[in-house]
């Protein structure tokens, strides 16, 4: 039965923590900050505001804060404005008003290994073992279908393949997507796979390369666009196949970002990248569990705008990464760029996404 990590808060009623002083704030400029900026990271941050310790909520790692009200926000440079109060200052052990709490959350059963100096297998590889990983996810999404957000982030890969796009298909049907991140690719072979049993023109299911295959994607994308959009496409032609009839069917809301390389593309796709990060935003500022599937960028541009933690019913609890790939090098690098609460699979997706579905439905 899962149980849901305790968190700890810290007791800002003892010292040293009731000697320290409110945050320091300057204004921002019309178009910058100040010089001596605080950068948010992806744990839980409090700010000590007119006395009181405030943990920050919808956090994403390398915003500024602002202090509108006696709140603290997290807000991207690009979206602050002239005037808006910016917390200063580089320490963040509390001495300044600023406190990271890093270790807030208690895992059960921790082993006594892990404070050992050396032991072997400690990477992310093609031998790990992943069993317990898998039993894992299993229990926290089947938690968070009712208590949570799940959030799924998926390359093209995850439609290639027949049994892989049938499978995630059945895991939104079944309420274990709450939101899904993808780009232009994933979307159009998708339904060209429900209209042409292909993807880039070689069949889904027994790879056959068909004639004039080259074709399909650009003429299914042809198609979107004359019908107005994905949601219309697919109503107006019936299509019952697919993630994307799934995402339509459920009123689950899908963001595809846009990209320098895209065909077409389809016209629900943001071809603004701001205009993208912000509608992303609006997930991962509520997202309990993130399953990143074979799209390195898509991976990392989520795994920057999720912190390691949510206030659900004013508890707070931890947030779920899951990022899986074939190759170790694109599993091992989210946690390069500081997302450092990932757990990485090295497997391939489409068996990834089969086997979540046969063991949660």
């Amino acid at each position: 039965m899962f149980k849901m990590p305790k968190y700890t808060a810290p007791d800002f009623s003892v010292p040293p923590f009731t000697g320290f002083p409110d945050v320091t704030t300057e204004k921002a400029g019309n178009g910058y900050i100040p010089k001596n900026f605080y950068a948010t990271t992806i744990f839980p941050e409090y700010f000590k505001i007119g006395g009181e310790w405030k943990l920050i909520t919808k956090s994403r790692m390398d915003c500024s804060v602002v202090i509108r009200n006696g709140i603290p926000y997290a807000v991207e440079m690009r979206n602050i404005r002239e005037g808006d109060e910016v917390v200063v200052g580089r320490t963040d052990d509390g001495s300044n008003g600023v406190f990271v709490h890093c270790d807030g959350f208690h895992e059960e059963n921790e082993a006594a290994a892990d404070n050992q100096s050396f032991a072997f297998r400690q990477g992310q590889s093609r031998e790990t073992s992943y069993s317990r990983d898998y039993d894992r996810l299993y229990e926290i999404l089947r938690h968070d279908r009712e208590h949570g957000k799940i959030v799924w982030v998926l390359g093209p890969a995850c439609a290639f393949d027949k049994d892989s796009r049938k499978a995630m298909a059945d895991l939104i049907d079944a309420g274990y997507c709450h939101a899904l991140f993808a780009g232009n690719a994933l979307a159009t072979h998708d339904m060209e796979a429900d209209r042409f049993h292909t993807a880039l023109g070689q069949d889904i299911y027994s790879k056959e390369v068909t004639f004039n295959g080259h074709y399909n994607h650009l003429h299914l994308i042809n198609l979107v666009r004359k019908a107005g959009g994905v949601k219309q496409y697919i109503e107006k032609n019936n299509v019952r196949t697919g993630i994307m009839s799934a995402l339509v069917r459920n009123n689950v809301p899908f963001v595809l970002a846009g990209s320098i390389r895209d065909d077409g593309p389809l016209p629900d796709v943001i071809g603004n990248v701001y205009d993208a990060q912000n509608a992303m935003r609006e997930h991962t500022c509520e997202a309990t569990t993130v399953i990143a599937l074979a799209t390195q960028l898509h991976t990392i541009a989520t795994g920057n705008m999720t912190p390691c933690y949510q206030m659900v019913e004013g508890v707070v609890r931890p947030v779920y990464f899951y990022v899986v790939d074939v190759s170790e090098f694109a599993v091992n690098k989210l946690k390069d760029r500081g997302s450092l609460s990932v757990t990485g699979v090295v497997t391939n997706v489409q068996d990834f996404v089969v086997n979540i579905r046969k063991n949660l439905i």
